[in-house]
């Protein structure tokens, strides 16, 4: 880990005077909530297990609170922002922060949906305290766009945190759930208080560790299908799997043909499946 000053992490106060400097009020629009304390920042960037060497990027940064703490720990940080007034402060606030780590950060001015390449080397890890209303997209996004990603944490809404990290069977699980899984190990990694965020907001928040792994079945169907295939099981999830799939198959029977043909009970929901069945579902599809 590289020495660093050790007030370079912003304090509450330290974010406050930087907002008012920069003439920004928290939005409920972006789901702004700004990470105010030093313990908090350092507990995700543990949790993520950044190392000295990766490439970690961070979605959100924000005044900076967390992109100094990943500057403490990684070899480089690319943050991804999409509002002009703080991509426009975050450079000066690492420069004047930890200017011996400046020449290791790099900005991206952009709406994260839309960033198809970074600066610099392939990035390893995925670093993030997302807004609940683009927690999701934005996440898979990243781990579809970014093959290279080995290990994420997101900082999320709770609610979102439980539907990422949920299994079959469970009430929550769903299209987020199962999406997820296709690119990773996915695990609730802690909860955080509200009281570390500016301003405080009226839920509590998770943190979701994400670790990749191969596709989940040598399947011949492609990671599209396989995710229509979600889309449909869950677009109608009290129905079983026989109606709830008989758009996407053609027919009720075209439905149950595929499902039978997958090992797949036609009577099940799509609750109760892996992400390896839906795989399977996908590669009977009739023709």
């Amino acid at each position: 880990m590289s020495t660093t000053e050790p007030d370079a992490l912003l304090t509450p106060a330290d974010v406050r005077e930087l907002a008012a400097a920069l003439g920004v009020r928290p939005t409920k629009q972006r789901g702004q909530n700004f990470v105010i304390d030093a313990n908090t920042v350092r507990r995700i960037v543990r949790t993520a297990e950044v190392r000295p060497d990766d490439v970690a990027v961070e979605v959100g940064p924000g005044l900076g609170s967390l992109t100094l703490a990943l500057l403490e720990a990684a070899d480089r940080v690319v943050a991804v922002e999409i509002d002009d007034v703080l991509a426009a402060a975050l450079p000066a606030t690492i420069e004047a922060r930890m200017p011996a780590r400046a020449d290791r950060f790099a900005l991206v001015h952009s709406d994260a949906m839309l960033v198809q390449d970074l600066p610099g080397p392939a990035p390893t890890a995925l670093v993030a305290n997302l807004p609940y209303n683009v927690a999701v997209p934005v996440l898979l996004h990243m781990l579809d766009r970014f093959p290279s990603i080995e290990r994420t944490l997101v900082m999320v809404q709770a609610e979102v945190a439980d539907r990422l990290a949920a299994k079959p069977g469970n009430k929550v699980y769903g299209v987020p759930s199962v999406k997820a899984n296709w690119y990773a190990d996915v695990k609730r990694a802690g909860s955080i208080g509200r009281n570390v965020f500016w301003p405080a907001p009226n839920v509590d928040s998770g943190l979701v560790s994400l670790v990749r792994r191969a596709a989940p079945v040598e399947t011949t169907a492609a990671k599209a299908e396989v995710f229509a295939v979600v889309d449909a099981a869950f677009a109608q999830r009290r129905k079983t799997l026989r109606a709830a799939l008989s758009g996407w198959a053609g027919s009720p029977a075209a439905a149950e043909a595929a499902l039978v043909a997958a090992g797949v009970s036609p009577q099940a929901r799509g609750e109760a499946l892996t992400v390896e069945e839906f795989a399977a579902i996908a590669e009977h599809r009739p023709s």
